[in-house]
């Protein structure tokens, strides 16, 4: 344990795993996810983060069926050819020390694409395709594709599922009557709502058995009109760790959702009051996130007894090795996420290939590689600016002998 971090350092036991920290990457979709022809990138792309000494990791969003694209033929888990195909990314994690979680996600009326289906027949204000509402039928069709994935998520080698409740998605569409208006067993009522995600963890539960963590993405703040209130909330939570889930990672806000999250004029760790809330409410460890980008904020939430676990997903695009430089006593030296979404997440909504704007490595870990040159290679640097010192120790921590010129 690091003498400065030392909650942040400190292993964990979550379900059927042993964390070696408590840093947590969560997930975010690159644009690798979507085509197996990339998932030697993908690969690298974890590889290095684990390699970085992140405890625990998990990947961009894969649908359960068709009906759940985020994009046309978009990532996807449903059949043991696509499962198979996802074990050389999964040894490569392992070989490094990490775990990862496989996450499952139906976009219901967020998909972009003509095959959306969601709790009844509504229209998002981010895609052009109205949902058309699933029958009876369908939903527990729908909900047997997800313990399918998470049986192929196992097949794979994955050491877990994150169930992605949270961000609007299918699940959130369930539960809020903004976008359930249903009648029957899986609507009309706050808990005949909650049945669906209910259904969904008992079921992968029964299936996996027990030494497989089932994480779940748990939306604590909805930020929109008809969401779900926090009782609602905190009796999804105890139903869910009845049913099976070994933890619950924090969500915040709809992606419809008019009020920032996750932009530079958030505050750090402007949420992590309602996963304190949580944590008050189960029995299981809970996982703070948003905006959490500095080794001293998540000690402090750790320290405080807040949460178990921290989730940083774009600082650990910014820095791959930021657990491992706290763990070495060289927190000073972590690349900083400045929340800018500018290569990050705006990139991801124009479906192009995420990356970071300061770490251009992120997501082509493959095409711009950490070699080490001849030591009689020289460069010269001009400009002793930002950008200037940052070439100027890029180029050296590849062999090459570096003068700077200003």
């Amino acid at each position: 344990m690091s003498s400065s971090h030392p909650h942040l350092t400190s292993p964990l036991v979550v379900g059927p795993l042993t964390l070696r920290n408590r840093v947590v990457m969560g997930s975010m979709h690159t644009g690798l996810e979507d085509r197996s022809a990339h998932l030697p990138e993908l690969t690298a792309y974890f590889a290095e983060r684990a390699r970085g000494g992140t405890a625990m990791m998990v990947t961009g969003g894969f649908s359960p069926d068709i009906q759940g694209w985020l994009l046309p033929a978009g990532s996807m888990m449903a059949s043991r050819r696509m499962a198979d195909k996802h074990r050389g990314l999964t040894d490569a994690v392992h070989a490094e020390g990490a775990h990862l979680l496989l996450q499952l996600l139906h976009a219901g009326r967020y998909g972009y694409q003509p095959f959306v289906r969601s709790a009844s027949s509504t229209k998002s204000p981010i895609s052009m395709f109205r949902a058309r509402g699933l029958s009876a039928r369908g939903v527990e069709r729908t909900i047997d594709h997800w313990v399918r994935a998470a049986r192929l998520a196992r097949r794979a080698g994955y050491d877990g599922v994150e169930i992605m409740g949270s961000e609007g998605y299918l699940i959130n569409q369930f539960l809020a009557a903004r976008t359930n208006q249903r009648t029957d067993r899986w609507g009309g009522s706050a808990s005949k709502r909650m049945r669906f995600p209910e259904e969904i963890v008992r079921r992968i539960r029964a299936e996996v058995g027990p030494d497989f963590l089932i994480q779940y993405r748990i939306s604590v703040l909805d930020l929109v009109e008809g969401g779900q209130t926090w009782d609602e909330t905190a009796e999804l939570a105890q139903r869910l760790e009845a049913a099976g889930a070994d933890v619950f990672n924090t969500g915040i806000g709809w992606h419809e959702a008019r009020i920032p999250t996750i932009v530079t004029s958030v505050p750090r760790a402007a949420f992590v009051d309602l996963a304190a809330r949580l944590k008050q409410t189960v029995g299981v460890p809970v996982i703070a996130s948003n905006r959490i980008n500095t080794p001293d904020v998540a000690e402090r939430i750790l320290a405080d007894g807040q949460a178990d676990l921290v989730s940083m997903a774009r600082p650990l695009l910014a820095d791959p090795a930021f657990a491992a430089k706290v763990d070495e006593g060289r927190a000073d030296e972590i690349n900083i996420c400045i929340a800018c979404n500018q290569a990050c997440l705006d990139h991801t909504f124009a479906n192009k290939r995420a990356s970071c704007l300061v770490n251009p490595r992120a997501g082509r870990e493959t095409e711009l590689l950490l070699t080490v040159a001849p030591s009689r290679r020289r460069v010269a640097v001009v400009g002793a600016g930002p950008a200037g010192l940052a070439c100027a120790e890029a180029a050296a921590t590849r062999g090459l002998s570096v003068q700077v010129y200003e």
